[in-house]
């Protein structure tokens, strides 16, 4: 990556918003969904694939979950870091790094010959997947008036709720057919040409502003949000939080030391930010809406990455599914969310956040309260039902809360905004995997004698799908208050 030095390609000065969409800006934003799609879609597909990992390659599944765990692990540490990246270097030099280091990582993982160089890939593709939502949602408030902004703001929205679906029903039908090695193979070719497609015709887009980087708060960063998932994501494994290689006591260490080096790390930027030198400005909270949207979208994030963690288990375990099946009972709901992107962008740009948000997180919650009641005998046409109500819901939340949030904000903190909600998401994720993957193992080990295998672990399941219902509605109270950045300008006024 190189600093910005010299006017650019589509101006974006200081606090100025545009008004129209220019061509050339529009076609970084499709290159930028593209890329994004692809490697959030590469992020979701390993967790079916650890089990035959683990046979292929000889490796004890404790260490085969750490081709997961480590994925989790850099995004967290990298991720709060973009907000000064995005400000300091050019939007062209950040992408072709992104995708390098993504491209790179797929073929080492392609060729690795043994657990340790495709942990290697893993990492390497985790450090470019990091950069991609922070670079493309910053590059959407900067491009993009704020009229228009749910519209394209839908299409982001698309691919973060529709890649993480994908990923699970990719990996199953490839794992039922193909060798392991065709997960990177087929992605491989496209994060070529989305490179090479880059390195034409992406453009700088702003200006940069030089921020020396403060190296204490980096490794206060990377100690406390990428040792709060570790710890987590351990606790979450498949093996739950009794197996005697991560004890819960050892688990509730590394938590304790991770919020410490959080405190530390928010004192700093905190001092920091006085002289504008922030890692993460922190400044983006003084901003209710912008607090308000955020706190929805971990919630949701939270529910959505642990009942996407849960349901396969749940599917394959109980239900008696094979991978590919388990993964294509999310395929319809993906399709949904797709389609409904853009219409709910228009939705929003029309009528503001609260009537999508709303009814959207109510469908949400509704659909993990019914999951909360699923058995031994419960249909699959049900399930996939279920399923598709869910990512209604989803699609009608992701979009306002991605344009509400970052458009309350202004323009200078774009970045930080971008990297602050991406953070949250990766760290509410983690926390919704361990404490339903958890609540389920534990729940399934206690009535296992009395019930029977099957039957204790569908009673874990819906243990585990009812304290997602029970957070979920944090997130439908909380919808009520996040409301439309434009009408809070306007009574401001």
């Amino acid at each position: 990556m190189q600093p910005r030095s010299s006017a650019v390609a589509v101006s974006t000065q200081t606090e100025a918003r545009p008004e129209t969409i220019d061509p050339r800006g529009m076609r970084v934003i499709w290159l930028l969904l593209i890329s994004a799609f692809v490697a959030i879609l590469n992020e979701t597909t390993m967790g079916i694939a650890i089990p035959q990992l683990n046979v292929e390659l000889g490796i004890a599944p404790t260490l085969g979950q750490w081709l997961t765990s480590a994925f989790m692990l850099t995004m967290a540490v990298v991720i709060p870091i973009t907000g000064l990246v995005l400000q300091r270097f050019s939007t062209r030099g950040v992408y072709l790094t992104a995708m390098t280091l993504f491209t790179l990582g797929t073929l080492i993982c392609l060729v690795a010959p043994g657990f340790a160089v495709l942990l290697l890939g893993r990492i390497v593709q985790a450090s470019g997947t990091a950069i991609m939502m922070p670079l493309l949602m910053t590059t959407v408030m900067n491009v993009v008036p704020e009229h228009s902004r749910g519209r394209i703001m839908g299409r982001a929205g698309i691919v973060m709720a529709l890649a993480p679906a994908v990923g699970p029903t990719l990996s199953g039908v490839i794992l039922d057919s193909l060798s392991w090695r065709w997960i990177f193979g087929l992605i491989l070719p496209i994060a070529v040409i989305a490179l090479l497609i880059g390195a034409k015709w992406m453009l700088n887009l702003g200006e940069s502003q030089y921020r020396r980087i403060d190296v204490a708060s980096v490794i206060l960063s990377a100690l406390g949000f990428g040792g709060a998932v570790f710890a987590l994501s351990q606790l979450g494994s498949a093996h739950g939080a009794e197996s005697a290689e991560t004890p819960t006591s050892l688990v509730a260490l590394m938590l304790g030391a991770a919020a410490v080096a959080l405190v530390l790390f928010v004192w700093r930027q905190l001092r920091l930010q006085r002289r504008e030198q922030a890692l993460l400005d922190l400044r983006v909270f003084r901003s209710v809406n912008f607090t308000m949207a955020v706190v929805v979208m971990s919630v949701l994030a939270l529910a959505m990455f642990g009942s996407l963690t849960l349901l396969p288990l749940y599917l394959q375990n109980v239900v008696g599914l094979s991978a590919t099946q388990a993964g294509l009972i999310v395929l319809p709901g993906s399709v949904v969310m797709g389609v409904l992107g853009p219409i709910v962008g228009r939705i929003y740009d029309a009528r503001g956040p609260r009537p999508l948000l709303i009814p959207g997180t109510i469908l949400v919650s509704a659909g993990l309260w019914s999951y909360s009641m699923v058995g031994e005998d419960t249909s699959v046409a049900l399930l996939t039902s279920i399923q598709i109500g869910m990512s209604f819901g989803l699609a009608m939340s992701f979009t306002p809360l991605f344009s509400a949030s970052l458009s309350s904000l202004r323009p200078s903190l774009y970045s930080h905004g971008s990297a602050v909600l991406n953070t949250l998401q990766q760290v509410a994720g983690a926390v919704g995997v361990a404490v339903l993957i958890t609540t389920m193992s534990r729940v399934a080990s206690q009535e296992s004698g009395s019930l029977g295998e099957i039957a204790a672990q569908a009673s874990g399941a819906q243990s585990a799908f009812m304290i997602a219902g029970i957070v979920s509605l944090a997130a439908v109270a909380g919808a009520f208050f996040v409301r439309s950045p434009s009408r809070i300008a306007a009574n401001q006024a």
